[in-house]
């Protein structure tokens, strides 16, 4: 596989993953069963694939790294600073943990980032391992910069450092830079309940679907195991945190498998503009050969923001109701 389909793939399936799981974010398995019975395609606005903050930020991380691919300290710095113009443009679905770390960086305070274990490190983390995915101790360094940015607590950098570590090499890598106790102890049982050929249902139920990275990084460690090819609609299925383990899972397959490996209707159903399928494939592009990364329209963004903060509450709203 070539470099570019491979960070292509990692950054293409965040996106699938993210705009899959979005319109079910925070729901329960039984009640995502109840109202589309099966979720294998896009709802949150129509048939088009519309992404959060999972997949912008991964794309923020791929674009510093395209600007500094050799120095993990500056890289992490760009990040920083595109972090900061990101947020002021309003964007949705950013956690408390990122939101602590934008406010911070926004004032010059360091470090920015905060003690939190919440999966936003690792959501964006499947492009730092499909970019450095024949280099170990750059992978690791960029992996723990980019995610101390936002969050220094070290099971969610070593989350963070799994989910890279298994788009470079795979599943069975999982647990090789996984030095946490907690974190380590549902890797295992991850791998146990997968190997055990375990239901989905069952998973959730034991390893946890919220946005904690002790849940998030082993069900998509299981989902991945047991289900393979499947577990992008497997993972969506089984509720919680759905667009962010939905991105990872997404994600690894993309960065494995390369963009062939993702349902290409759901590829070709992303929206088009600033972080949309056509931005990815060039951000992708960029890295690949070495090249500066593709701008997009800040105010193409806010605007976008903006006019779907309607959509956004409305989900909210219809989930309030029976």
């Amino acid at each position: 596989m070539s470099p570019e389909d491979r960070i292509a793939g990692a950054l293409l399936g965040t996106a699938v993953g993210d705009a899959l799981g979005l319109a079910a974010e925070g729901m329960s398995a039984h009640r995502i069963a109840r109202r589309w019975g099966r979720l294998d395609r896009y709802r949150f606005l129509g048939r088009r694939g519309f992404v959060s903050d999972d997949t912008e930020q991964a794309a923020l991380v791929a674009a510093a790294i395209a600007r500094h691919p050799n120095d993990p300290d500056r890289c992490a710095a760009d990040f920083r600073r595109a972090l900061v113009g990101w947020f002021w443009r309003l964007p949705w679905g950013i956690g408390k943990a990122t939101i602590k770390a934008c406010l911070r960086a926004t004032v010059g305070l360091q470090p920015s980032g905060v003690l939190s274990a919440g999966n936003g490190a690792a959501m964006r983390a499947v492009v730092v391992g499909a970019f450095f995915h024949d280099r170990t101790d750059e992978r690791r360094a960029f992996g723990r910069a980019l995610a101390e940015v936002t969050h220094r607590d070290e099971r969610a950098v070593q989350g963070a450092l799994a989910v890279a570590e298994v788009a470079a090499r795979g599943p069975e890598a999982a647990t090789e830079v996984v030095t946490e106790p907690s974190l380590r102890v549902g890797l295992g049982r991850a791998v146990s309940l997968a190997d055990e050929g375990a239901p989905t249902e069952r998973a959730a139920d034991e390893l946890g679907v919220t946005g904690f990275i002790l849940h998030t990084v082993p069900f998509a460690l299981y989902a991945r195991l047991r289900h393979g090819p499947a577990a992008l609609v497997e993972t969506v299925n089984a509720g919680g945190d759905t667009d962010s383990i939905g991105a990872i899972v997404g994600g690894w397959a993309g960065a494995l498998g390369g963009p062939q490996a993702l349902p290409p209707e759901l590829v070709e159903a992303l929206s088009g503009g600033p972080f949309g399928g056509a931005h990815l494939r060039g951000l992708a592009a960029a890295l690949a050969r070495g090249d500066s990364p593709p701008p997009y329209s800040a105010t193409v963004a806010l605007a976008r923001n903006l006019a779907l903060y309607p959509v956004v509450l409305a989900h909210g709203f219809r989930r309030l109701l029976p």
